[in-house]
Formats: C-alpha cells, sequence, structure tokens
C-alpha cells in the first residue's frame, strides 16, 4: 500500500514537471508597440526638440506681472477665457493707495484755487475799504490842519492866548495825519496792483508740482489692475482671492519659486514651435530659403509639417526645456521658429514637447 502511494506520487511530480516545462518554455509573442518612434523622413535631417508655444511676435507666451505689491481682491477672467488688449484680468487691493490717490487730488484742487485767488486781486471789496481809508484819512488831515491853522492865527494874534505847548501839538497833530493820509494812498494803491507776480509764479510751481504728483499717484492706482498686453488666450492664472502677489510674481510653494500671474497666449489654430538645434549641428542646417521640418506628437503616430518662419539668432544655454535655471548646462542650443500646420481634430497646447526633424 505505501509502495502503491509513492509510485502514484512519483508519477503526479513527473506529470507536473513536464506540464510546468512545457508552459513556462513556451515563449509568447510580443505585443505590438502603442506607437512607431520618430523617424526621420529626410536624407540629411537633424533631430531636436521642440516646444509648443504661441504664435507671439516674439516667439513665446506673454507672462504677464503686476508693477505694484498687494493681496489680489478679485479675479476677473477664466483660464481658458478669450481676452482683448486692455481688459482687466485681476485687481489688487487698493485701499491705501485710492486713499493716497484722493488726498493729493484735494491738494491740488485747493492749490489751484488758492492761484484762482491771487489772480483775481483787487477784491472789489478790498478795494472800497482802502478808498475809505483814503477817505478818512483825508478828513482827519483836513481837520488836524484847521485846527493848527485856528492855534496859529490865536497865537499870531496874541501870543498869550494859546500856550507854546498847544500850538505844537497841532502841528505835529497835522503832521501825523498828513503821513496818515500817505499810508493810506500807498495802501491803496497797492490793493489796486493786485497779487504780487512773484507770489502768482510760486502759487503756479506749487500748484502744477501737486498736479503732477496727484497725476503721478493715479497713475499707480491704475496698476492696482492687471490688464491683458494684447488679444489672446488666457492659458493660465497662478493666484487666487486673497493671495499675496509681487512684480516679482506669485510664489509657488510647490516649487519654491516665483510664477508669472497671468500666462497669455494665442488661439490653438495659432500656434509655433520652438526648435533648438544642438550648437555642433548648425553647420549642417540647410539654407532657411530650403528648410523644412516635421514635427511628431508623442505618445502617437501623429506627424505634424512644419513651416518655417524665422531663426532667433542668439546662441544660448538650452534650459528653456527644464526651465531649471539653476542647473549647470553645457549645451548651447540655436532656436528655431516654426508655424504649425494644425490639423482640425487634433489637440495641441502651448507648453507641450514635441520631436522634430529638420532638413530639406
Amino acid at each position: 500500500m505505501k509502495t502503491r502511494l509513492l509510485f502514484a506520487l512519483s508519477v503526479f511530480g513527473i506529470v507536473a514537471a513536464c506540464v510546468a516545462a512545457y508552459l513556462f518554455g513556451t515563449t509568447k509573442a510580443s505585443l505590438p508597440p502603442v506607437f512607431d518612434p520618430p523617424a526621420n523622413p529626410y536624407a540629411r535631417g537633424i533631430y531636436a526638440q521642440g516646444i509648443v508655444e504661441s504664435a507671439q511676435a516674439s516667439g513665446a507666451n506673454v507672462n504677464l506681472y503686476p508693477e505694484v505689491a498687494g493681496t489680489v481682491r478679485e479675479i476677473l477672467v477664466a483660464e481658458g477665457q478669450t481676452v482683448h488688449r486692455g481688459d482687466p484680468l485681476l485687481r489688487i487691493d487698493d485701499s491705501i493707495q485710492r486713499a493716497t490717490a484722493a488726498q493729493l487730488e484735494s491738494q491740488a484742487q485747493a492749490a489751484h484755487t488758492v492761484l484762482d485767488e491771487l489772480r483775481a486781486q483787487p477784491r472789489k471789496e478790498n478795494l472800497d475799504v482802502a478808498e475809505a481809508q483814503v477817505l478818512a484819512a483825508e478828513a482827519a488831515v483836513k481837520t488836524a490842519e484847521d485846527q493848527m491853522n485856528k492855534q496859529e492865527a490865536a497865537f499870531e494874534m496874541d501870543p498869550k492866548a494859546v500856550s507854546k505847548d498847544a500850538l505844537d501839538s497841532a502841528v505835529n497833530a497835522a503832521a501825523v495825519a498828513r503821513t496818515n493820509l500817505e499810508v493810506a494812498q500807498k495802501q491803496r494803491d497797492l490793493t489796486k496792483a493786485g497779487a504780487w507776480s512773484y507770489d502768482i509764479r510760486n502759487q503756479e510751481k506749487q500748484q502744477y508740482a501737486l498736479q503732477k504728483a496727484s497725476a503721478a499717484s493715479s497713475a499707480l492706482l491704475s496698476k492696482y489692475t492687471l490688464r491683458a498686453a494684447n488679444d489672446g488666450i488666457v492659458l493660465s492664472i497662478n493666484t487666487f482671492a486673497g493671495a499675496y502677489i509681487s512684480p516679482q510674481g506669485a510664489y509657488d510653494s510647490y516649487t519654491g519659486g516665483f510664477d508669472p500671474v497671468v500666462v497669455l497666449g494665442s488661439p490653438q489654430s495659432q500656434l509655433h514651435v520652438r526648435v533648438y538645434i544642438d550648437e555642433i549641428l548648425v553647420p549642417r542646417l540647410p539654407p532657411q530659403a530650403k528648410l523644412k521640418a516635421q514635427m511628431s506628437i508623442r505618445g502617437s503616430n501623429i506627424k505634424v509639417p512644419l513651416e518655417f518662419v524665422r531663426v532667433q539668432p542668439l546662441v544660448s544655454p538650452k534650459i528653456e526645456l527644464s526651465n531649471q535655471r539653476q542647473e549647470r548646462v553645457d549645451v548651447r542650443v540655436l532656436p528655431l521658429i516654426f508655424r504649425i500646420n494644425k490639423p482640425t481634430d487634433l489637440h495641441l497646447y502651448p507648453g507641450e514637447l514635441v520631436d522634430v526633424y529638420v532638413g530639406e
């Protein structure tokens, strides 16, 4: 009985080993690739990496930064929205600057009022008072001279009738009255002449300075509204209401760096590709009149022809693709700008990396 059991187990083990050897020894057919690797369509084509960008005059997206720092009060657009040049995108809290602008405007208006007052002189009421003072001074002169004449006549008739002190007092009173009349006349002439030209010019300068200060404050107030630099589409908004932004941009807590507050681009029907040619391959570039290029969309078999636009004639370090400004880079590249003849059913977005072959 025991021998039979051992024999049965041995036979089962041999069969299992044969089955396992057959299963593990069978070679499975490999799956076909999801997409073909990019192939060079040109006899002497040059491979390069490219990045999709908006069709701007500079060949790049428009990064917007505020000119003032503050807390975002309101965001007025959404990503993907079409905007026009001058449209407001977001507002920064401007309560302090608005109060400052109102204060300077009031000071400029007050200075203008003072200037108008100086230019409007002489005031009729002041001139009437000056004329009345002259008349009063003339009357005082006449009274004093009459009193003096009476004293002198009495003294001539009888020196003992009027004391010498009384006569001298009358003469002095007449002299004082004539002097007061002269002062009143000069004061009337001064009033009639109006404001001094130097006072007017000084007030003009003060009013001009306050006007400029008010204009500068109002101009600064307008900077608290970030506006679109040109027509385009809002590609990204890197802040939110309540966040603090500055001329450096919006702080990204993940990267520890600063991003543009808003990024604008052109419509998806107008896209460019910036292709970076390694400096050692630059001598192999065909003449610009014969330049052709083909772009391969990564992760697909889609190939799109490109139309040459221009060369950016500056060889620079290859840091644009990784955006790592602190990275040590030894490779230098020459950027070429191509226009994408984009099919209507192709989904392509700015910032996407593509493989490009350049030839003739």
